[in-house]
């Protein structure tokens, strides 16, 4: 909230009083083209027990400013060009360093993004968490040690005093992000600022971990500040949200207030590419069309402009913000826009009738034999995949969802031939490729695809678009000479959304949306049936996501492609799939229609995964009772006896841990793993 802004709002308590203010903070980065400013006069406050959302694209530059409310920014790029952060009126950014190191940790806490990167990998869990207490709070190691294995329990982490003496690669990600958690408590801190603090969990344990913690916020009057960019989480979760876009602040209310009735374009772009699971599905998704600017050089006026719907002549000039009725915008046409309604999206065509299987997966297993014990002398089996099967008919695709570790990954590796099949039977197009040879499979790669989930890292960055495109086609002779590849590399890029003089920059020189379309032309260069996309969403930002699912389903439209998708979104899933498979430790827990499963779910794990995935919309989420699913996926090392869900089910009895279920037909075309339902 602005200066403004906390000056028009109703007199509040002294208790209400603004635990922090942020306070028109610029950041710049010096780098070898010039200064980049990535934050551009923000102003926020919050108060205790508050929980305010900073929403926005990648970049736009949530994450640098809780770095320089931290003052942690990387030295000597970075820097604070302006503004003012004060904590219960002091300037955060005047303290000594000294005064600074006091404040970082004992009263403010910072959860990182990827906990691995954040825990020492060579200490144990235990002076992890005893380090500040005996830093900050003066504790003896007896004190510290008690108060970490209290702190543990608090957070959910069962065997408390035996976790002490483990390393983070000894816990599971749900695990490591619960010791986040219990580090940032440790000192009983004022105000945590939680950087993304559930993006890279499964549904299940990221309704755990949040429930957590705002159960924590408000029985400790502790503020929190969530960075995130699912809206689900603020819908859910926060009490007010403020919305940023190319370093600055477009928009900020409360919560119920900017989803009922957003004022900036780019804040209903937003809440618009959210495709939800409680809405019928549409016949495509929503997005924000182009890229955010590059601020090295961003453009003059409205930044949001070039991308806007609403843009006008007015728009060149910079907007001056609105502050009225408890909420700020900044837009010169807001109060225009807000009485416009949406154009409506035409619902979904049904899914079309049998086609022939291209595809038909039959009792596949994969079993990996890894070496255990403290020399490697031992030997176990991780049984990664464990008898599924299911059929994939031409043109329509099929969803795999589930966990991480559920297998979807390996299976999509098996069906490509990365990896060998234990036992089971493969079948493509009427021929059995489960044993093909090298020579066999290389004829077969022209016509089976990959689209992996980070393209970066799939992309050689020492060649060119271009060349990465051409290398295929030359390769597998699908154009005569190099300027024909040339030729069929621009149309491909034209294809996929792109302009064709990309074909000259590095995959470096591009942003995540467009790598992945690069990853997309790739495999349509080959001319392929059929393509495993894995995860291929999953490392991009609501808006680009929607981009690439609708030049998905459009690209199938067009070409009759197949898809085999694996992704952990469900609302992703249910979009752009016609069937889906439910994993869970290996196996198919159910098999059904798109549209069967998301209406009557039968097996009680679909119904968690479901029930624990967020609806962008505060009245409904807030409706829904508390539904995180209790306990952590067991070790594949060691899977449970009988249903390898049993230990997580809420219907589980004896008989469920002494047999496995069959997958058996429960209604027409909706199968189920599960000795507790009937159709």
């Amino acid at each position: 909230m602005s200066a403004a802004l906390a000056q028009s709002a109703p007199a509040m308590a002294p208790e209400q009083a603004s635990l922090l203010s942020v306070e028109g903070l610029c950041v710049e980065f010096a780098t070898s083209r010039g200064t980049l400013r990535a934050v551009d006069g923000v102003s926020w406050s919050i108060r205790p027990g508050e929980i305010l959302a900073l929403v926005g694209e990648s970049g736009c530059g949530k994450s640098v400013s809780a770095l320089a409310i931290m003052r942690l920014l990387a030295k000597p790029a970075g820097r604070v060009a302006g503004g003012r952060i004060m904590f219960e009126g002091r300037d955060l950014l005047a303290l000594p360093e000294g005064d600074m190191r006091e404040i970082r940790g004992r009263d403010i806490a910072m959860i990182f993004q990827e906990p691995m990167t954040s825990l020492n990998p060579v200490l144990t869990i235990g002076l992890q968490i005893m380090e500040p207490l005996t830093i900050h709070l003066g504790m003896s190691e007896e004190q510290a040690r008690a108060r970490a294995v209290e702190l543990l329990g608090l957070v959910g982490i069962p065997d408390a005093e035996r976790r002490l003496e483990q390393y983070p690669h000894q816990f599971s990600g749900g695990m490591r992000q619960r010791v986040m958690i219990a580090i940032g408590l440790a000192c009983n801190p004022k105000l945590i600022i939680a950087d993304e603090p559930t993006t890279a969990l499964d549904v299940t344990i990221q309704a755990q971990i949040l429930e957590l913690m705002k159960d924590l916020a408000s029985r400790l009057n502790i503020a929190l500040v969530v960075i995130t960019h699912n809206l689900g989480i603020v819908a859910r979760y926060a009490d007010r949200v403020a919305v940023m876009y190319a370093g600055r602040k477009v928009e900020e209310a409360e919560a119920g207030a900017l989803f009922a009735a957003p004022r900036h374009p780019y804040s209903a772009g937003l809440l618009a590419s959210v495709p939800r699971l409680d809405q019928p599905r549409a016949a495509r998704l929503e997005t924000i069309e182009g890229l955010p600017p590059n601020l090295l050089h961003p453009p003059t006026g409205c930044r949001f402009a070039p991308r806007c719907p609403h843009r006008a002549a007015v728009c060149d000039t910079d907007p001056v913000p609105v502050e009225r009725d408890g909420r700020y915008v900044a837009c010169h046409r807001a109060e225009e826009i807000a009485h416009q309604a949406a154009a409506p999206i035409p619902p979904a065509a049904p899914v079309a009738g049998d086609a022939p299987a291209l595809l038909t997966v039959r009792g596949l297993k994969k079993h990996f034999r890894v070496s255990t014990g403290a020399m490697g002398t031992q030997h176990a089996t991780i049984r990664a995949v464990e008898d599924v099967s299911f059929t994939v008919p031409k043109g329509q695709t099929l969803g795999i969802v589930g966990e991480s570790g559920c297998g979807k990954t390996t299976v999509g590796r098996t069906i490509l031939r990365l990896e060998e099949a234990t036992d089971g039977v493969i079948d493509f197009d009427g021929t059995n490729i489960t044993h093909a040879s090298r020579v066999e499979m290389k004829a077969l790669r022209r016509r089976i695809q990959v689209i992996f989930q980070d393209p970066f890292s799939s992309l050689n960055p020492r060649m060119t678009i271009g060349g990465i495109i051409q290398e295929a086609l030359l390769v597998h002779k699908r154009v005569p000479k190099a300027k024909a590849a040339r030729e069929r590399t621009a149309e491909l890029l034209v294809r996929v959304g792109l302009f064709a003089e990309m074909a000259e920059r590095y995959p470096h020189q591009l942003s995540g949306g467009q790598r992945q379309r690069v990853g997309i032309a790739r495999a349509l260069a080959m001319e392929p049936d059929f393509i495993v996309c894995d995860e291929p969403v999953s490392a991009l930002d609501v808006s680009i996501q929607g981009q690439i699912i609708n030049l998905l389903d459009a690209l199938q439209r067009d070409l009759g492609l197949t898809y085999l998708f694996i992704a952990h979104d469900l609302a992703v899933v249910r979009h752009i799939s016609h069937r889906i498979v439910v994993m869970y430790l290996g196996r198919v827990m159910e098999m059904a229609d798109r549209d069967a499963l998301y209406a009557s779910p039968l097996h009680p794990y679909t119904k968690a995964l479901l029930d624990a995935a967020p609806i962008p919309d505060p009245v409904v989420e807030r409706a829904r009772a508390p539904r995180a699913l209790t306990g952590e996926i067991p070790s594949p090392l060691a899977p449970p006896s009988g249903c390898v869900f049993h230990t997580r089910c809420p219907m589980a009895s004896a008989e469920c841990r002494a047999e496995v279920p069959a997958l058996r037909e429960v209604r027409p075309g909706q199968f189920a793993a599960c000795i507790k339902v009937s159709g």
